[in-house]
C-alpha cells in the first residue's frame, strides 16, 4: 500500500512565540504534517527544546532558534539562517506577543493604563510581525509564493472585559493584515489572521477565574473554552493549499461566541 503523503511533507514553517501554549501547540501540529518547523522563542531554551524533541516525536523536524522578534536585526539573522540552512520558508505564524495576563478583576481600567502599556502590545503585536513581515518578504517575493497567517483575537470584535491595551494592539493588527494581504495578494502571497477567544491552559489565561470562563461557556454554543489544539487546525488550513484563494481574511475560533 501506497503511504499516505502528509499535508506539510517538505514544507518549512516559521512559527513565533512557539515554545509555549498555543504556539508549541501550533508547532507540533505542523510536525505532524511533516513540516519543518522553526520553533522560534525569546527565552526559554529547555522549554524550546522541549517542543523540537515532541515535534521529532511527531515524525516531523524541527529547530529551535531564540530571536527577540521585536528586534528587527534578531529577525533578520533569525530568516537568514533558517533560509542559509534550509533554503526557503513557505509559512509564518505571528503568534509571539508581549506577555500579557487576562485576570478580570486585576486588569487595568483606561485609566489606569499607561501610553507605554499600549506601546508595548503594539511593540509585541504590530512591531513583531512587520519585522517577520519585512525579513521574509524578498524570499516570498522571490518564490512566487508565500502565507502569513497572524494571531490576533475574539476580543477586537467583542470586548467582553475590557483588556485596552492587548485589544487595540490586536485590533491594529488585523489592520495592518488586511492592508498587507491587499498589496502582496498580486505577488502570489496570502495572508489571513486566526482570532482566539479564551484559550485555556496559557500562561496568560492561568489568573481568569473559573467563574469568567463558566460566563463564557454560558454564552459560547459549542459550551466550553478552547484549548492550544483547537487554534492549531485553523492556522494549518489558512497555510495549506486548502485556503489558496483565501486571503485578507479573519477566522475567528472561539466557539461561537462571535459571529461574523
Amino acid at each position: 500500500m501506497k503511504p499516505l503523503t502528509r499535508n506539510f511533507e517538505g514544507k518549512v514553517i516559521l512559527v513565533t512565540g512557539a515554545s509555549r501554549g498555543i504556539g508549541s501547540a501550533i508547532a507540533k501540529a505542523f510536525a505532524r504534517e511533516g513540516a519543518m518547523v522553526i520553533v522560534n522563542y525569546l527565552s526559554n531554551h529547555e522549554a524550546a527544546k522541549a517542543v523540537v524533541a515532541e515535534c521529532q516525536q511527531h515524525g516531523g523536524d524541527a529547530w529551535a532558534m531564540a530571536a527577540d522578534v521585536r528586534s528587527s536585526d534578531a529577525v533578520q539573522k533569525m530568516v537568514a539562517q533558517t533560509l542559509s540552512e534550509t533554503g526557503k520558508i513557505d509559512a509564518v505564524v505571528n503568534n509571539a506577543f508581549s506577555p500579557y495576563v487576562f485576570d478580570p478583576d486585576n486588569r487595568q481600567r483606561f485609566w489606569e493604563t499607561s501610553w507605554h502599556a499600549y506601546q508595548t502590545q503594539f511593540e509585541g503585536a504590530v512591531q513583531a510581525t512587520y519585522n517577520v513581515c519585512q525579513a521574509v518578504l524578498p524570499h516570498f517575493r522571490q518564490s512566487g509564493q508565500g502565507s502569513i497567517i497572524n494571531l490576533t483575537s475574539d476580543l477586537v470584535d467583542r470586548p467582553s472585559i475590557a483588556y485596552h491595551d492587548y485589544t487595540t494592539a490586536k485590533a491594529a493588527l488585523v489592520g495592518f493584515s488586511r492592508n498587507l494581504a491587499t498589496e502582496l495578494g498580486p505577488l502570489g502571497i496570502r495572508v489571513n489572521c486566526v482570532s482566539a477567544g479564551l484559550i485555556s491552559p496559557t500562561d496568560s489565561s492561568r489568573h481568569t477565574k473559573e467563574s469568567v470562563k463558566e460566563m463564557l461557556i454560558a454564552q459560547t454554543p459549542l459550551r466550553r473554552i478552547g484549548t492550544p489544539d483547537d487554534v492549531a487546525g485553523p492556522v494549518l488550513f489558512l497555510a495549506s493549499d486548502w485556503s489558496r484563494f483565501m486571503t485578507g481574511q479573519v477566522l475567528t475560533v472561539d466557539g461561537g461566541l462571535v459571529m461574523t
